[in-house]
This record gives structure tokens, C-alpha cells and sequence, in this order.
């Protein structure tokens, strides 16, 4: 094993710290020197339109997944909940950093009861446009796209009266800003993982060293479902794992309709694909 190991990564800001925690672990497990090979994805470029519209999480990965299979990097580190819920055979995730805070933060009102009539909300996600409408119809939910700083800097500018972020990107940026919220977050969010050639035995044997198993372990139950669920970027999901049990709910996109319970992975999807009505059904595919 040569070294510095290189890291390929997404270019945001928030991307390359998350690379940087990888890099720490490493270093102070084994002493392992790294590289951080910068690389931009689809999904940097294109901020004008909705994943879904455009070809989905793979966005995110399909750059990553080829600098891993040309020879340009050892390692690829996500966001969990950005990687598509099945992946290559020839791919594998070999460890998962220890989860930071699961929640969404409210940037731009102190809760959502608060946020005034007609609110303008950025977001991008169909989980978190459907929980808002659940809670409060009245809001108008528009696309919002770009890095942390980029969307704080559209609600600074009053092109939204709010936004929505995940609590542990914010913490990794050192920012502090925001009312955590109560809801189910995506399935994986909060989650780092680090990804190799399922043919490299030796980084999977290395990696093993900083590999957290109760976030694996939780993350791999929230994809499971996802997984039996058959959700993709379309679909309103949230999932939470803990000790094995899944806590989730599937929303429609107006949010008027929502399922909820908790229980393992595949008869949970089973049964909230059951209860739901034939439309909201109809936009899963398992």
C-alpha cells in the first residue's frame, strides 16, 4: 500500500471538511498519511433544478465512483444520505465515521409555527417540503440549490423567508445557526461513509480501524428500508434507525397524506406501502 492515500471528494466546503475528519481518523488510528483529491460532480454544476429532474443521487457519485475505477483515488467520502440506495457491485462501504446530529435546523424563523403566512421556503428535498406542508399548508415551497453558503446567502438576500439544513453540516462548518426541528430526518443524514473498490482488501482491513458499527449498523437498516420501500429522489421518506428498529414515515408530496410506525426494515415498508393510498403507492417502486 502506497501512501499518501488519496481521498477523492466532493469541492464544497462542507464536502472537504467531512474528508478532513476522514483524513484525522486515519491519521490517528494508523498514521496513515492522506491525500484530498478535490473532484466536481454533476451535481455541483447543475443548482438550477431538482435532483430528481436531472438523474438523481447519482449526481453526486458517478465522478467519484470513476476517479475510484481509474486509478486517481483509494477512497471516496459521502454524505450517506446523498448515496444512491443500491450501489455498483464493484464498490463497497467499508466504514462509516460515528453519526453527528440527525436533525434539520429552521433558518430563518425560530420553529415553523412561527414562520408568517405564505411563507416563502427554499428546498430541494421532497421529505422536508412534504413535512412542512403537513405541519403548515399554507407555505409555498420552491427550489432552493447550492452549498450551505450559498443558500444562507439567498435567505440573507430575502430570496426566501427560510430554509431548511441538516444540523450536522452546519456543526462541521462550525456553524451555528438555526432551530433544530422535530422531525424524522432522511434516511443517513448525519452519516459520513468512506467507500473503496470492493477489490481492495487491504483498504477494507485498514478502514475497518475507524469504521463507527453502531452508525453503520443503523445506516444500513434506514437504507434497507429505503431499499424495500423502493423510494428514490422523488419520494417523500424519512427513517430513523435505533437498536435495529426502524422509525419512519412516507408522506405525499402535498404532505396531506402520511404513514408512520417503526419495526424492521422490510415489513415496515410492507406495511406503510399497505396502509398508503393507491397514488401515494404508486410513486415507490419496489
Amino acid at each position: 500500500m502506497t501512501q499518501p492515500l488519496r481521498i477523492g471528494t466532493r469541492g464544497s466546503p462542507l464536502a472537504l471538511a467531512q474528508a478532513q475528519m476522514v483524513a484525522a481518523a486515519l491519521h490517528a488510528s494508523c498514521g496513515v498519511e492522506t491525500e484530498i483529491v478535490p473532484i466536481t460532480t454533476t451535481g455541483d454544476v447543475i443548482q438550477d433544478r431538482a435532483l430528481a429532474e436531472v438523474g438523481g443521487k447519482a449526481l453526486w457519485t458517478k465522478e467519484l465512483d470513476r476517479a475510484l475505477a481509474d486509478g486517481r483515488t483509494d477512497f471516496s467520502v459521502h454524505s450517506m444520505k446523498d448515496v444512491e440506495t443500491l450501489r455498483p457491485d464493484a464498490l463497497v462501504i467499508a466504514a462509516m465515521l460515528e453519526r453527528a446530529d440527525t436533525r434539520d435546523r429552521l433558518i430563518g424563523a425560530d420553529s415553523i409555527a412561527a414562520l408568517p403566512e405564505g411563507a416563502r421556503v427554499g428546498t430541494s428535498s421532497p421529505r422536508r417540503t412534504a413535512q412542512l406542508l403537513a405541519r403548515r399548508p399554507d407555505l409555498r415551497c420552491a427550489i432552493i440549490r447550492g452549498n450551505v453558503q450559498t443558500r444562507l446567502a439567498r435567505i440573507e438576500a430575502g430570496a426566501f423567508d427560510a430554509t431548511l439544513l441538516a444540523a450536522a453540516g452546519l456543526d462541521r462548518l462550525g456553524l451555528d445557526l438555526g432551530a433544530p426541528l422535530d422531525l424524522l430526518p432522511a434516511p443517513a443524514q448525519g452519516a459520513i461513509g468512506v467507500e473503496i473498490l470492493a477489490e481492495r482488501g487491504d483498504l477494507r482491513r485498514l478502514l475497518e480501524r475507524i469504521d463507527h458499527r453502531p452508525t453503520h449498523e443503523a445506516v444500513n437498516a434506514e437504507r434497507a428500508f429505503l431499499a424495500a420501500l423502493g423510494g428514490n429522489c422523488h419520494s417523500a421518506v424519512a427513517a430513523l434507525a435505533t437498536g435495529g428498529v426502524v422509525q419512519a414515515e412516507i408522506l405525499s408530496a402535498d404532505g396531506r397524506e402520511v404513514h408512520a410506525g417503526e419495526g424492521e426494515p422490510a415489513e415496515l415498508a410492507r406495511r406503510l406501502l399497505e396502509a398508503a393510498s393507491p397514488a401515494l403507492r404508486a410513486s415507490f417502486a419496489p
